[in-house]
């Protein structure tokens, strides 16, 4: 990414892991920062570390995304401020317990993070970009959201939303300006599994990507104009091939007959 201004970004989920590199790494290539995050100390540290490092402006709001008169502050923050050109949708939450294991309110609260709150954060800084023109947004899903089987299926279902929603905006957007990037990432060594129950330690070491390679392969990502990008994915053919089926299925998916297979 190149160092030049490119205005402010806005990155949930800041204070630690995914974020925090994100955060890093966004600064440095030259945008001003508004920093989200519950923890307010980790954000007041983080950004302090950031400025001094960039001297680069770092804004921080300690908000839980969760509830929603603090969910209203960040939407309104991403409606006013002309000078913001990048939402970063990090913030999400997950577990890899089994679907019956879990507490269903458990599950909500998961539900109204990772899709509730993802969803009014866009709607509320995508009309400012088509009106200026420009702007981007990067939502981190997870490879759950093509393999479900893998994790918890409520977890895996948010992230499916999140990719099946950034294709649809990157459909409806590109033409005004608007960039949008889906990020798949794999295991990533963050306090995601710990959080869950799992430390990493149970994991097998070849499946786990360090936050900082998984955030910088994105990146590049970003800057290549991909909308999706899947960074442990060796053979991008792969998904090359996966994404063109699923081209070749649509025009076929809604006709006014049965298909014959079906037939009595």
């Amino acid at each position: 990414m190149s160092q030049n201004h490119r205005g402010t970004a806005l990155v949930t989920g800041a204070s630690s892991g995914i974020g925090a590199v994100y955060a890093e790494r966004i600064a440095r290539s030259g945008y001003d920062l508004i920093l989200v995050a519950r923890n307010r100390e980790k954000l007041a540290a983080l950004a302090e570390r950031i400025s001094n490092e960039t001297q680069k402006g770092v804004e921080i709001i300690d908000a839980d995304l969760n509830d929603r008169t603090a969910l209203a502050r960040v939407e309104a923050k991403l409606k006013d401020d002309a000078s913001i050109t990048l939402l970063v949708n990090n913030a999400g939450v997950g577990t890899h317990t089994p679907l019956l294991d879990s507490d269903v309110d458990a599950m909500t609260r998961m539900i109204d993070l990772n899709v509730t709150a993802l969803t009014r954060l866009t709607y509320a800084a995508v009309p400012g970009f088509v009106a200026r023109g420009k702007g981007a947004v990067i939502n981190i899903a997870s490879i759950v959201s093509i393999a479900p089987e893998l994790l918890n299926g409520v977890y895996g279902g948010t992230k499916a939303f999140v990719l099946a929603f950034s294709q649809s905006l990157h459909h409806e957007l590109a033409a005004k300006g608007v960039r949008v990037q889906a990020v798949l990432p794999g295991a990533t060594a963050t306090d995601f599994w710990e959080s869950g129950g799992l430390p990493i330690d149970n994991l097998d070491p070849a499946i786990v990507m360090s936050a900082a390679d998984m955030v910088d392969a994105s990146l590049i990502g970003f800057e290549r104009g991909e909308l999706v990008t899947i960074p442990s994915l060796h053979d991008g053919a792969k998904y090359q091939a996966y994404e063109a089926a699923r081209q070749a299925m649509a025009p076929e998916l809604s006709t006014n007959a049965p298909a014959a297979r079906y037939a009595a």
